[in-house]
């Protein structure tokens, strides 16, 4: 988890890159830029809302050789070890963003690098680095008194309300390549800011464990447990992974198989499902990992406990009393009618 309320930037250096491949220059700035007051609020606010807003998957720089070859580990060690370099730094990861910008959907724009102090990481008070890029110009009007008349003039402008591109690279984690976070909001080309200027892989901590392990859960349900069983078992299998993951702080699979399969004949399907699938998801070797609670509550909004009959009819299985479906939720088949039917006890009709 991050907080960036109290998040304050030291410093900040902008410059421009244009698309190499359409011949377009590149302007470095020759000192920082002098914040104020006024700016620096707008800003904050441009810089940080798209990673408030965001789901937190962490990335780390990665090479295939070693990260002492990889250049903007470098370049944020480099910073981190002396803040008082990071705009000549700065030079240097623009030039280096300008080298990747050679693909000719890449849009020109507006490069803003940034040292941070007072973020906070896993509870943890670290300083940040963040890179930041604007690309899509908004038209607006300015108007000007002239005589008795107000003129109006088209122009073109940022728009503060959406970043186009961005990262932070916290100074944490140094040794696994630190932990990043980014955004990019102009995909049309994935790879320029992911693989090629940012070079990053998931960061994979017990978060991203837990979200991996439990949508390779999620996706077993809907492909094997559906079919060999039906749509509440299906749901009622979902809860007791969630309530497994909720209950425990750390995940081991044997124990994690025996207490929510019941149908042990699912068992050895599950680990055929996972020799199958778990490059997927990358969790080929994980049988065990720290739970990450905030995934788990996570990954318990986007799993659906609804039942959806072709008789556009419903039933919401409640995963918090989960007992209750179990106890009070039966499902049977009609001679007469030819058709399947759930029959649901209960004493009274609750108020909305």
């Amino acid at each position: 988890m991050i907080n960036l309320f109290n998040t304050h930037i030291e410093s900040l250096s902008v410059h421009r890159v244009g698309n190499k491949s359409r011949n377009e220059a590149i302007f470095i700035s020759e000192k920082p830029y002098g914040l104020n007051d006024e700016i620096t609020p707008l800003l904050k606010e441009y810089f940080f809302k798209p990673f408030r807003d965001k789901e937190e998957n962490y990335y780390q720089f990665a090479h295939d050789v070693d990260l002492e070859y990889h250049d903007m580990f470098n370049y944020a060690s480099e910073i981190f070890n002396n803040p008082g370099s990071v705009h000549e730094v700065s030079k240097k990861i623009t030039k280096h963003l300008f080298e990747q910008s050679n693909h000719p959907h890449i849009k020109n724009g507006e490069v803003y690098i940034a040292y941070l102090t007072n973020v906070t990481i896993d509870n943890n008070p670290v300083d940040a680095i963040g890179v930041f890029k604007s690309e899509l110009k908004t038209d607006f009007l300015q108007f000007e008194e002239k005589n008795s008349n107000l003129e109006m003039m088209l122009q073109q402008g940022i728009n503060l309300n959406k970043l186009d591109k961005g990262c932070l690279i916290f100074n944490y984690k140094q040794e696994e390549g630190y932990k990043i976070l980014t955004v990019d909001h102009n995909r049309y080309d994935a790879r320029y800011w992911l693989e090629h200027f940012l070079s990053v892989d998931a960061f994979q901590d017990e978060n991203f464990m837990t979200k991996k392990y439990m949508k390779f859960v999620q996706d077993f349900a809907k492909d094997v447990v559906l079919p060999a069983e039906d749509k509440k078992e299906e749901v009622m299998f979902m809860n007791r992974s969630v309530n497994y993951f909720a209950k425990n702080d750390e995940f081991e699979e044997t124990s994690f198989l025996n207490e929510v399969m019941d149908n042990p004949d699912l068992i050895p399907e599950f680990k055929n499902y996972k020799v199958e699938k778990a490059p997927k998801y990358s969790i080929e070797d994980v049988t065990n990992f720290p739970i990450a609670n905030a995934a788990v509550t996570d990954a318990r909004k986007k799993i659906k406990n609804v039942i959806n009959l072709d008789t556009n009819i419903q039933i919401k299985l409640d995963f918090i009393n989960a007992e209750s479906a179990e106890k009070f939720v039966e499902k049977g088949w009609d001679e007469e009618k030819q058709m399947y039917y759930y029959l649901v006890y209960f004493n009274k009709e609750q108020k909305s």
